[in-house]
């Protein structure tokens, strides 16, 4: 990256109010100049690979500029133990299926002696169709009715097997793999089915499937203490929509919708529920979110009330003459608070989030991840403006080290020495007046990223819900987005069910045979085992 040349250098005692507010602006300039010449840069390289021709070639730094040293654990250095020396026994859990014993092609001499057998275990995959003619036998009573033999369960009146289905389902939502591409795999394989009728079997017939992804969000916000939350765009109908996720280490749980407001997030912390209550939560977070006083004494006159949908709701508040925009919003969303609470959640849940503001509800924490990431991303001007950030950088990181510390060993010692600490970074000054105001807006956030010190089971990022999002990305931008409801929803519920068991440690694969394949299911409800899981010791 192109430095401006660097400013002459001004005493301290020179510097009027004058002089550092034109050498902030200067810095900002500077800023801009930067950024648009990197923009610049960039379309001439997309410009060049349109016409054929070679964009700038990216050097990476040389090895050398570390001093040639290698990294722990790295081959050669001391302690290094064999490659492969401690892989298990790939053989010791197959199930062997069949057994085969073969004899030397050689003739074996008279007088030699049998020394046993040497073997050898060869692994296939069997990809076959399979059809089966079910005869149901047709009888006429003496009384004229007809009495007719009834299909199994597990097939659901379908004329595929829960085997395709539950294969149908694994390499779409879990492989990934496209319709059409699933439609060619399994005509190649011998099935005879549509395009019609894989969209049908990926769409339909999923309700205890959709029960099961709902009961998730209950269970995982009654017994959690914290959760990590994120969202991300999710085209529907051809129209930009947004994916929220919740989750933590025992779940994830995933709800689409056209929105990412505050409303909505309060919306969906609801777990399914659609009532709306004025309680004394409902009515202490409009007068936090500074609701008129005239507007907030109409609504504690009904306090104690509940409303049962969205339209009673809203005409409640024309009823009472509250008709703002901006007043039925925040009475909405107390509404929703108070419903949140109302339904036995942990009324301490911390939410976890990178600053988006639709997150900012309960107990709101920040990831370190983020913050420092703001400082990361800063231009420098000079080769004095990028010491002070690498400065800056290093202390923070420092600073998270001992904060990941006392997570696993809290001292009441600890608190104040490490608050103290943040307030020296976030609030020094250095010779770059916008990392300067970049650390004060980051200070004012010290409750939310100093919310560790409160409660130390909480993480000190978002990395959880970042990973869990990304298969949801991955997905995006292989099959675009859903054109119908049912298929948004069923994206929302696989995804969920999908990341939750690999959480709790459990075979996707299986789970979809468990709940599609076998009369009675030996894998519980996914929300049992995430209750489980965090009343366990150590979580």
């Amino acid at each position: 990256m192109k430095s401006l040349p660097p400013l002459p250098e001004i005493p301290e005692k020179e510097q009027t109010p004058l002089v550092k507010a034109l050498l902030g602006l200067l810095e900002q300039y500077g800023t801009h100049v930067v950024v648009l010449e990197e923009a610049v840069a960039g379309l001439k390289d997309e410009i060049n690979v349109l016409k054929g021709e070679k964009k700038r070639p990216d050097f990476k730094p040389s090895g050398m500029a570390s001093g040639g040293e290698k990294k722990p654990g790295g081959t050669g250095s001391k302690g290094d133990k064999r490659a492969g020396s401690n892989k298990r026994s790939k053989n010791a859990q197959l199930t062997v299926h069949e057994e085969v014993s073969l004899a030397p092609s050689t003739p074996v001499p008279p007088g030699s002696r049998f020394k046993g057998y040497r073997d050898f275990v060869v692994q296939d995959l069997l990809i076959t169709s399979r059809n089966t003619r079910y005869r149901l036998e047709r009888w006429i009573t003496p009384q004229g009715e007809t009495l007719t033999a009834e299909l199994p369960a597990e097939l659901g009146g379908r004329h595929f097997g829960p085997e395709l289905v539950r294969f149908i389902l694994y390499q779409y939502h879990h492989c990934q793999t496209t319709q059409p591409l699933l439609l060619e795999q399994l005509r190649e394989y011998g099935i005879d089915i549509s395009a019609g009728q894989i969209e049908w079997i990926l769409s339909s017939g999923h309700e205890t499937l959709h029960k099961e992804k709902d009961d998730l969000l209950k269970a995982g916000l009654q017994c959690s203490s914290y959760v990590t939350a994120d969202d991300s765009g999710a085209r529907h109908q051809g129209r930009n929509g947004h994916v929220t996720h919740i989750g933590n280490e025992c779940f994830a749980w995933f709800g689409s919708s056209e929105s990412k407001s505050r409303r909505n997030f309060l919306e969906l912390l609801r777990a399914g529920h659609q009532d709306y209550c004025l309680g004394a939560d409902a009515i202490g977070y409009m007068e936090k979110h500074q609701l008129p006083a005239v507007q907030v004494d109409k609504l504690r006159a009904h306090s104690g009330e509940g409303f049962k949908d969205e339209d009673t709701w809203l005409a409640f508040l024309h009823s009472i003459d509250i008709s703002g925009a901006r007043h039925i919003r925040i009475a909405t969303e107390g509404a929703l608070f108070g419903s949140v609470l109302e339904h036995g959640f942990c009324h301490d849940l911390v939410i976890v989030s990178d600053d988006a503001g639709q997150f900012d509800v309960l107990v709101h924490a920040l990831c370190w991840v983020h913050a420092e990431r703001l400082v990361h991303k800063m231009l420098p001007l000079n080769e004095e403006h990028r010491q002070d950030i690498a400065q800056v950088r290093e202390q923070i990181w420092a600073l998270y080290a001992d904060l990941k510390a006392f997570k696993g060993a809290p001292a009441e010692e600890d608190k104040e020495k490490l608050a103290q600490r943040f307030d020296r970074i976030f609030t020094q000054t250095t010779s770059y007046q916008s990392l300067n105001r970049l650390l004060k807006r980051i200070h004012a956030n010290k409750d939310e990223l100093l919310r560790v010190l409160e409660r130390p089971e909480i993480p000190l990022h978002t990395n959880g819900s970042e990973r869990d999002i990304r298969d949801f990305v991955k997905k995006r931008k292989v099959s675009g987005g859903t054109r119908s409801d049912e298929g948004r929803r069923c994206r929302d519920t696989f995804i969920s069910l999908k990341k939750t068991c690999r959480k709790l440690g459990i075979s996707f694969w299986d789970f979809l045979h468990d709940r599609l394949c076998v009369p009675e299911s030996s894998i519980p409800p996914l929300s049992q085992l995430v209750r489980e899981r965090a009343s366990a010791p150590g979580f």
